[in-house]
């Protein structure tokens, strides 16, 4: 016999200083947690809160608010990871999108299955994964993406997008533009793989397992070494509120990259794979300008990693937002290439 749902308790008036981890306490309207999909079917048949905005929060690492929010906040709560299918090299699984993500790594990395181990330590949840394409390391969600199911929010029917259909691009995916609004991700299936490739020659992986003597690392070692150097640069957000990467890595058409390249000499670069682009480090030129470790208030830019904007206890979204801003302008000005934020602001 099929379980049953009820609507989930909606309660009034409630902080989201808990729901966001730049810690900025600001007020819902309207605030519920669902566990199940049909909960949240359930509340939409209530005619009281059909009406109104919804805006739904997963780990809230990817969030800066700046005001009250005049709607119903729905907290994605879905748990849940279980193997879909399997062959020789492969495996598939499935995660619900309120998972954690760096719990969902660790799950993948303590089965022996590779492919997402450079993603340790991502805060955020399952769910916001493919909305944003995270990336860090060499590695990026789309490399292991099988598909993702989601609820129409108009039709309240659950569609399937495989990766051509979720348009991913750099820290983009058809959900952050013309999806957006439209569909609730419940779940997300990765293809990992039984045999490794390791992505080591990105950033200090490879310096951290020479340090360590490890000669021949498994995926268990490349995850520990990217663990290692995250909380090295970056802050703890139940230590500092922050949000990870402020801003983009600009990317630049070729010729504009020998300007900098001539104006800048020892700027870092990088090629985009199946692109004459190049991107640049938003941290290294946020730091040559001069905003590395800034902090006016409880508003600043982290000590170690120029690419965070940090709350140290009492600044407001309204300050943060202002001061990255300030940022964005003065790295234009410098270097004339304009900075874009990779969190939301709301």
């Amino acid at each position: 016999m099929p379980q049953v749902y009820s609507a989930p308790f909606v309660v009034e008036n409630v902080s989201l200083k808990q729901y966001n981890t730049f810690g900025i306490d600001v007020s819902a309207r309207y605030f519920v947690e669902i566990n199940h999909l049909q909960e949240y079917v359930q509340l939409i048949h209530e005619q009281k809160y059909a009406h109104i905005d919804h805006m739904f929060v997963g780990g809230g690492s990817n969030l800066l608010l700046t005001q009250d929010v005049n709607a119903l906040v729905v907290k994605i709560s879905f748990a849940g990871i279980e193997v879909l299918d399997e062959s020789a090299d492969f495996v598939w699984v499935r995660a619900g999108s309120g998972v954690n993500w760096h719990d969902f790594v660790q799950y993948a990395v303590d089965h022996q299955w590779a492919g997402i181990e450079n993603l340790s330590l991502i805060p955020g949840t399952v769910g916001a994964a493919p909305m944003q394409n995270i990336g860090a390391y060499g590695v990026e969600i789309k490399d292991t993406f099988d598909h993702l199911e989601a609820l129409n929010l108009e039709t309240l029917l659950i569609e399937r997008f495989d990766s051509e259909a979720c348009q991913f691009g750099y820290r983009e995916s058809y959900f952050k533009h013309a999806g957006k609004g439209r569909y609730l991700i419940a779940s997300v299936c990765f293809k990992l793989a039984k045999k490794p490739t390791l992505h080591i020659s990105y950033g200090a992986i490879k310096d951290v397992l020479t340090t360590n003597g490890i000669v021949n690392p498994g995926i268990r070692e490349v995850a520990d070494a990217v663990i290692s150097i995250r909380k090295s640069k970056l802050p703890d957000p139940k230590d500092i509120g922050n949000s990870g990467s402020f801003f983009k890595n600009p990317t630049v058409s070729a010729a504009e990259s020998i300007r900098l390249q001539h104006d800048f000499p020892g700027i870092p670069h990088y090629a985009v794979p199946e692109s004459t682009d190049i991107k640049f480090p938003a941290g290294w030129c946020i730091e040559q300008a001069g905003w590395k470790g800034y902090r006016s208030g409880d508003a600043g830019v982290h000590v170690n990693q120029a690419l965070v904007l940090v709350n140290y206890g009492q600044a407001t979204g309204v300050e943060i937002k202002e001061l990255s801003e300030q940022i964005k302008a003065s790295v234009l000005a410098k270097f004339g290439v304009p900075l874009e934020t990779e969190v939301n602001i709301i």
